[in-house]
């Protein structure tokens, strides 16, 4: 029987998703879980820096043998379809399916990062919602910790409720730019969602120095 799946998604770019997702690799780990992490696709990736690409962080995270890396690799630093074909790249999301629930066996629970945010395209026909919805999956949902990240978390949740994918958690990571609203955005989601753990997260160096943060998320997916 192949493990669950998570979906790691964001309301943005950049908003911590790696962090997030090594995080809680990392966190699954230290439970004893044999968690995979997997990143389908990557863009924006630095021959010379391989180390700091995130399907490698990832597999580090969960000390994972394969996936190494992400399925596909792109090195311009736009969405997945538009590198692919400033690249020549074709994309297949039946690769990065089979990908995904190859890791799944012999695994407890696998984790998938997506690219950009939930309807972000990862190919011109396909996003990571609807990804979600062929494999499955729950998801949790990362968001920078700024004015402005109410209504972008709830519009996110409400597009996954929408397609019958279950939302988990959302987290907040700490923003580089501070507000008035960071003090309060996220007890104003615990009460606008009250059935949802909503859980803060500093910015970090490293990504699994998230573990200890994200461990009670951990506990939840696990339970």
């Amino acid at each position: 029987m192949s493990a669950p799946i998570v979906v790691v998604t964001g309301t943005d770019t950049e908003v911590g998703k790696t962090v997030v997702t090594a995080g809680l690799g990392r966190a699954l780990v230290e439970l004893g879980v044999r968690a995979v992490a997997v990143k389908p696709v990557e863009s924006g990736i630095d021959a010379l820096t391989p180390e700091r690409e995130d399907g490698a962080q990832l597999a580090r995270a969960t000390g994972q043998d394969t996936p190494s890396r992400a399925i596909t690799r792109l090195g311009a630093p736009v969405a997945p379809p538009v590198a692919a074909e400033l690249e020549n790249v074709g994309l297949d999301d039946g690769l990065w399916t089979r990908a995904v629930l190859e890791a799944s066996i012999g695994a407890d629970l696998v984790l998938v990062e997506g690219a950009g945010g939930l309807l972000s395209p990862l190919t011109w026909d396909t996003t990571l919602l609807d990804l979600a919805g062929v494999w499955g999956a729950d998801a949790v949902v990362v968001a920078a910790n700024e004015l402005g990240v109410i209504n972008h978390t709830r519009l996110t949740l409400a597009a996954l409720r929408d397609a019958g994918v279950r939302p988990r958690a959302v987290v907040l990571s700490e923003s580089l730019d501070s507000d008035a609203s960071m003090a309060s955005n996220a007890e104003s989601l615990r009460r606008l969602e009250p059935d949802l753990p909503v859980l803060e997260l500093p910015r970090l160096p490293d990504p699994v120095d998230a573990s200890s943060a994200l461990a009670p998320l951990a506990q939840e997916l696990t339970a």
